[in-house]
């Protein structure tokens, strides 16, 4: 039997939220908050009949009937809710974000606010009301690693009776069909090409237990009249010819259909696979929103690489943070606490402080390296993107947060003491800075703006300072739009006039990279074209310029002759031999690029020598390896080189 009682005012008609029965089955999949009275139904049915209860109840109460006005005013201040093992789902109306509000504050009095999530994110006034909230924790989807994504997918192929060509979402139980595993039946001997178009063709209009198509077409965005065309093959009635005709046409018209980022169906292509992977995940009541609906313009090769945590709202000047905050400290959770660690309060606090015009927070954690061939350049969860609201501007900004590499207590781990530790860390942050000033008079193409910050967190360490609190030092800059060169569509390349100006712009930021000694301190691995190169791309969709998002690993290599690390630049192109309709041409434009390039920094050198040579004057200049001294010693090499030299040098590793 229901419980009919009052917990804080509110009325609750049913069984109490995530209750079991005996056989540990919800008792209740859906219910009703009410706001003009309030109170919450949860009794077994759909969201009409709780409505019913509730008026009938209302009615019951007060000894008479609810007139029609009251009847609608109690309907209209209302939500629908939604509960699964885990969540209870808020379905909102867009226009009344204010109700979805209120039930989200009455639930979090029942149940953990983790446990709360909202449905509808497909509506953009949904996801923009969250994100003023500095929430899009609460309908992002969970990270998940490129190896796991591409794994999901290569598992993800099945059969049903005839070949495997259908990809299955497991939660769904659909199985989808894409234009590339349609085109594998044409091989097929007449019998076999049969059945596995009836197989398609009866799937195409069944349902699975769960309501779901157990077969359909991707991606989503296929137009529907090709479905229906499919679905409308008679394979009984048709000969063996006529039939592939009616295949022929319709595999004609679908490829023609795709979008050409979707034509390559491969998990190199980040767009082909990060569709695929979303089409894999998705399940019922799906509460998540895409990385490019949170944010405008993110680079596909952010899919699913951002954990999003809880952030901070603005309100009349006073600084509001998720009350998530509050229950981890009350709780001390440690899923919670892992969430609303003292780095990502940091983050929010100085950017409140810094910031006065600022509205709203959200910030999220990159747990891992982006680069196809990383290396331990970057450490997990040392990366975060921030995105903020300003007053007055309905566009959000983006910025992207590094920790320092070197930091105190990494100097600590060294076994140093805490006063050497704190100068050497401040040293290095010196460094860091200075090498970005170089990187620019040499005219590697920074983000415009670098601000650096620090915060106070406890060091764990195995050592005597342990538990001692320390400065810890982090960089923030603009985030880049745009798409790394090393994750650019295959399809990209068929395009000549697109290709011949990328690998231009390619040359040059070589030639930069080149002189300024660019690469990894751990393993002396080149880190060119490994996603730290953005392609940014004009009005006429052609490449403009390309950003160097961060100057990591500059001046590591600074006294070898030019000649002697040229030749690793050629992986660039030969790496891309395959996707390219006119190699010779791709080489030569990134060639002349280069050697442009490099004659116009030592033109600009040899222009302004003195400017050049005395910028870090005032700097340490010590042989065994200060900024300075890289400095003078890079210069040396750019002045003495012969860039025509170089160049051949260049074209003949890449074999053209």
């Amino acid at each position: 039997m229901p419980f009919y009682v009052i917990i804080r005012a509110m009325k609750i008609i049913g069984d109490k939220i995530f209750a079991h029965d005996a056989q540990g089955r919800l008792l209740s999949r859906i219910g009703t908050m009410f706001f003009r009275t309030p109170g919450l139904v949860t009794i077994k049915g759909v969201h009409a009949m709780q409505r019913i209860a509730w008026l009938d109840s209302l009615a019951a109460d007060l000894g008479r009937e609810l007139t029609i006005d009251e009847e609608e005013a109690e309907i209209a201040e209302s939500v629908d809710l939604v509960f699964t093992e885990e969540f209870v789902l808020i379905r909102p109306n867009p226009e009344r974000m204010d109700l979805a509000f209120r039930a989200d504050e009455a639930l979090q009095k029942m149940v953990s606010k983790r446990h709360i999530r909202f449905l509808n994110t497909h509506s953009a006034l949904v996801r923009k009301a969250l994100c003023a909230r500095g929430e899009n924790w609460r309908m992002a989807r969970h990270p998940i690693s490129q190896e796991d994504m591409d794994g999901l997918i290569s598992s993800a192929k099945v059969a049903i009776s005839c070949l495997p060509v259908y990809y299955y979402n497991r939660a769904t139980g659909s199985r989808y069909i894409t234009v590339g595993t349609f085109g594998e039946f044409e091989g097929l001997d007449d019998a076999a090409f049969r059945d596995q178009m009836a197989e398609v063709v009866s799937s195409l209009s069944k349902r699975n237990r769960q309501g779901f198509l157990e077969v359909d077409v991707f991606p989503a965005s296929t137009p529907i009249d090709i479905k229906r065309s499919l679905q409308g093959i008679d394979v009984a009635k048709l000969s063996d010819s006529d039939l592939r005709t009616e295949y022929s046409c319709i595999l004609q018209k679908w490829r023609m259909s795709l979008p050409v980022e979707l034509r390559d169906e491969s998990v190199s292509n980040f767009e082909w696979r990060n569709e695929m992977c979303h089409t894999l995940t998705r399940g019922p009541n799906d509460t998540s929103a895409e990385e490019q609906e949170l944010i405008a313009g993110i680079a596909p090769e952010f899919y699913r690489q951002i954990e999003w945590l809880p952030g901070v709202r603005i309100i009349e000047g006073e600084v509001i943070f998720d009350s998530i905050y509050e229950e981890a400290s009350r709780t001390q959770d440690p899923k919670l606490l892992a969430m609303c660690d003292n780095r990502v309060k940091s983050f929010l606090f100085n950017t409140t402080r810094l910031f006065g015009r600022v509205k709203y927070m959200n910030i999220g954690r990159i747990a891992r390296s982006l680069a196809f061939r990383s290396t331990s350049l970057r450490r997990g969860g040392n990366v975060y993107i921030m995105q903020y609201g300003v007053e007055g501007d309905d566009d959000p900004k983006v910025v992207m947060i590094r920790l320092q590499k070197w930091g105190v207590a990494e100097h600590l781990d060294e076994g140093k003491d805490l006063l050497h530790a704190i100068i050497e860390a401040d040293e290095y942050s010196d460094y860091v800075l200075d090498r970005r000033l170089m990187c620019r008079q040499l005219g590697m193409n920074l983000p415009r703006q670098l601000g650096f910050e620090r915060f106070t967190e406890k060091y764990r360490g195995n050592n005597q300072y342990n538990g001692v609190s320390l400065r810890t030092a982090y960089f923030v800059r603009d985030y880049e739009r745009g798409t790394a060169s090393d994750k650019i569509p295959p399809s990209k390349y068929r395009n000549p006039a697109w290709a011949s100006k990328f690998a231009s712009l390619m040359g040059a930021a070589a030639a930069v990279d080149l002189v300024v000694g660019r690469r990894s301190s751990e393993t002396g691995e080149l880190l060119f074209d490994h996603n730290y190169e953005v392609v940014v791309q004009g009005e006429d969709s052609l490449p403009s310029e390309i950003k160097i998002t961060d100057h990591a690993g500059s001046f590591v290599e600074y006294q070898n002759p030019l000649e002697d690390s040229v030749c690793l630049y050629a992986e660039f192109v030969v790496c891309r031999k395959k996707m390219l309709a006119q190699y010779e041409a791709f080489a030569k434009a990134y060639v002349d690029g280069f050697r442009k390039s490099l004659v116009d920094m030592q033109e600009s050198y040899r222009a302004r020598r003195a400017a050049f040579d005395n910028l870090f004057i005032d700097r340490p200049y010590d042989t065994n390896g200060s900024g300075a001294y890289r400095w003078s010693m890079a210069l040396q090499r750019l002045d003495s080189c012969d860039p025509d030299k170089i160049a051949t040098l260049l074209s003949e590793a890449i074999g053209c």
